[in-house]
């Protein structure tokens, strides 16, 4: 079916607001799923059991679809947006815990033993030695959270929020295409977008990466 380029022309407002609203959700998601995923990575790094309870329980919210865990959230904390960041903040914390022990898991064990005889204490070898060799693998993971979290915002249309989701559903009840195409093409630029500038944010963090590569 043939799209109305003039009812894109005429609606930039309309979906440039969409697009904000769509990364606004977005970033709160995995900002805050970073946030809590990087004291539980490390808590399950520096004690392994809790590794196993921590990513089960992680694994087990990932399991719950979407609709269903709104429909959970919903008479606890209404049509909201709390509703929408607490259903995509939970499907982050797997993806991101995992990322955050991996990463760690992967500093070579030399590096930490030349930070130890240096005489730097746990804490200051985790900040200083450990995370930074761990980046990679951490930013990896986080890229993977925010394409992922990127499509699931989309679901939150249902809830009365979703950004770009609100645009197609629209355009589903109205049969009107133009508003759904519109939203598959701006979602997929949002997420190459996000996912460029995380890159750049890993080499920008991790010079020596560059420097060995050159």
């Amino acid at each position: 079916m043939t799209i109305r380029w003039d009812w894109i022309a005429g609606n930039v407002d309309e979906i440039a607001a969409a697009t904000l609203d769509h990364l606004v959700l977005t970033l709160i998601a995995v900002g805050v799923g970073f946030a809590l995923s990087l004291v539980l990575g490390l808590a399950a790094y520096r004690w392994r059991p809790l590794y196993g309870p921590i990513a089960g329980l992680a694994g087990l919210l990932y399991t719950i679809p979407s609709l269903a865990l709104f429909a959970i959230l919903v008479p606890f904390t209404g049509l909201s947006v709390l509703t929408a960041e607490i259903g995509l903040v939970s499907y982050t914390l797997l993806i991101l815990v995992r990322g955050v022990v991996s990463g760690l898991d992967a500093v070579p064990r030399d590096a930490v033993e030349a930070a130890t005889g240096m005489g730097y204490t746990a804490r200051g070898r985790l900040a200083r030695v450990e995370l930074p060799l761990a980046l990679p693998v951490i930013v990896a993971a986080v890229r993977l959270a925010t394409v992922t979290t990127i499509g699931l915002v989309m679901v939150t249309a249902l809830i009365g929020e979703g950004g770009l989701g609100q645009l197609m559903l629209r355009g589903f009840n109205r049969s009107f295409p133009t508003m759904v195409y519109v939203g598959v093409v701006a979602s997929v630029a949002l997420a190459v977008a996000l996912d460029l500038a995380l890159v750049g944010l890993q080499r920008l963090l991790t010079p020596w990466a560059r420097a060995r590569a050159a």
